[in-house]
């Protein structure tokens, strides 16, 4: 996550386009092709129960940031398959950490939970009660941890697990995962979980009622009126979003209600308790993603969902995503936040399982969409967090920007003769 993900232009720009039918159009990357790739692996793991397999693949692209050209990627992924031994269970998540001691967080988090769901003998029979004992765990280790200073660091999680043809999905923050359905000649974006933001009222709710100011940093400032508790929603809001701080200071400032560590934020009603969700696959899912919230952040999951379409090999598709996520960010800001995200193909599921129209079948709250992000600095007082909150948001309404040519080497995104859509 960024320093702040203030907005000054449009969320999702009208270059996006959101058609769900609209997957097998040319190319929309010119403007700026170059991204560098950490990974970029092709994977295949079978799910012998149902008997159909899932070809993955990861990457993971660090951040531009002018002031600090140095700065690690805070972002980090896990893949593991066959969880406890088992063919039919594998594992993806995506860990994306914020704060001065965000990397650590974030890796921290990645090792225990996969280790705790491991370990979990519970983990089969009842995998939403493993998920909260999990991240439950990992969150109080991570506040013991000497090493890791989380009062104003911590990181947000996004997890799938596969269990042979169903898919239990773990949320904590406002990173995302969404799912492809195939729906006659369309493929329909369905998100598989909810950002948990001040926007959802649900979330607002429960964290006043934990003792947090929700406000802007206008709101804060006293440039707009605090007791104006409406800012839209995700989509249409231009601006700063809704932020948590405490009664009496100018901190911690989080634009998410749920994360891993942040003990400060805690305070006012951050949980790390996860959002479970649960869906059957069927023969019309046709693929999952799961992203950091520096994919979605000028990108809805239709548009991320349309460009994954326009690519058979899934490699192809995480590159384009990326490259346009970056490229999106480098026209609205002048930084990047860092760029996280795993694709995995279903294929061979024939069986005819879950619901007799495609649908997902997610339990849970309708749809809700993307936060932005947290305050990230190094700062350890509350008034040099919000010095830092109030002049970062000050550079970004401008919408000017100057790309260093000093940034990471580039690998080149696929050109379009790489363009192969899938067959719906």
């Amino acid at each position: 996550m960024g320093c702040i993900h203030g907005k000054c232009c449009s969320r999702y720009p009208s270059s996006s386009n959101d058609d769900p039918r609209d997957f097998t159009e040319a190319d929309p990357y010119g403007a700026q092709r170059k991204h560098m790739l950490a990974q970029r692996s092709l994977e295949t793991v079978l799910v012998p129960s149902h008997n159909f397999h899932l070809e993955y693949s990861a990457l993971t692209q660090r951040g531009y940031y002018p002031d600090s050209l140095d700065k690690e990627n805070q972002d980090c992924y896990s893949i593991k398959t066959q969880l406890q031994g088992d063919p039919n269970v594998h594992f993806f998540s995506v860990f994306d950490g914020h704060g001065q001691f965000g990397a650590q967080c974030s890796n921290f988090v990645k090792d225990k939970v996969v280790e705790l769901l491991s370990d979990d003998p519970a983990l089969l029979d009842d995998p939403e009660k493993a998920f909260n004992s999990a991240f439950e765990t990992t969150n109080n280790e991570l506040h013991n941890n000497s090493d890791i200073d989380d009062s104003m660091s911590g990181t947000t999680a996004i997890t799938v697990l596969v269990i042979g043809d169903t898919l239990f999905v773990a949320n904590v923050g406002d990173s995302r995962a969404v799912i492809a359905v195939k729906d006659g000649n369309q493929i329909i974006a369905e998100d598989l979980s909810y950002d948990q933001t001040p926007f959802r009222r649900d979330e607002y709710e429960r964290v006043k009622l934990c003792g947090a100011r929700v406000l802007s940093v206008d709101q804060v400032e006293g440039l707009k009126d605090p007791d104006i508790q409406s800012w839209g929603n995700e989509e249409s809001e231009g601006g700063d979003p809704p932020r948590l701080w405490v009664q009496n200071g100018m901190y911690p400032g989080t634009a998410f209600t749920r994360s891993v560590g942040d003990s400060t934020a805690e305070r006012i009603g951050v949980v790390a308790d996860p959002e479970v969700s649960k869906v059957q696959l069927t023969p019309n899912h046709l693929f999952f993603i799961v992203a950091s919230d520096g994919v979605f952040e000028f990108l809805s999951s239709q548009a991320v969902v349309n460009m994954a379409a326009r690519y058979t090999d899934p490699r192809d598709a995480c590159a384009a995503i990326a490259g346009e996520s970056y490229k999106l960010w480098l026209e609205h800001e002048s930084r990047t936040d860092d760029i996280t995200i795993i694709i995995v193909h279903i294929k061979g599921l024939n069986s005819a399982t879950g619901s007799a129209d495609g649908s997902s079948g997610i339990n849970g709250r309708s749809a809700l969409r993307k936060g932005k992000g947290t305050l990230e600095t190094s700062a350890t007082t509350g008034s040099e967090v919000y010095r830092s909150v109030r002049n970062d948001f000050s550079d970004l309404q401008s919408c000017h920007y100057h790309v260093s040519m000093n940034r990471s080497p580039a690998i080149v995104v696929p050109s379009p003769t790489c363009l192969r859509p899938l067959e719906v």
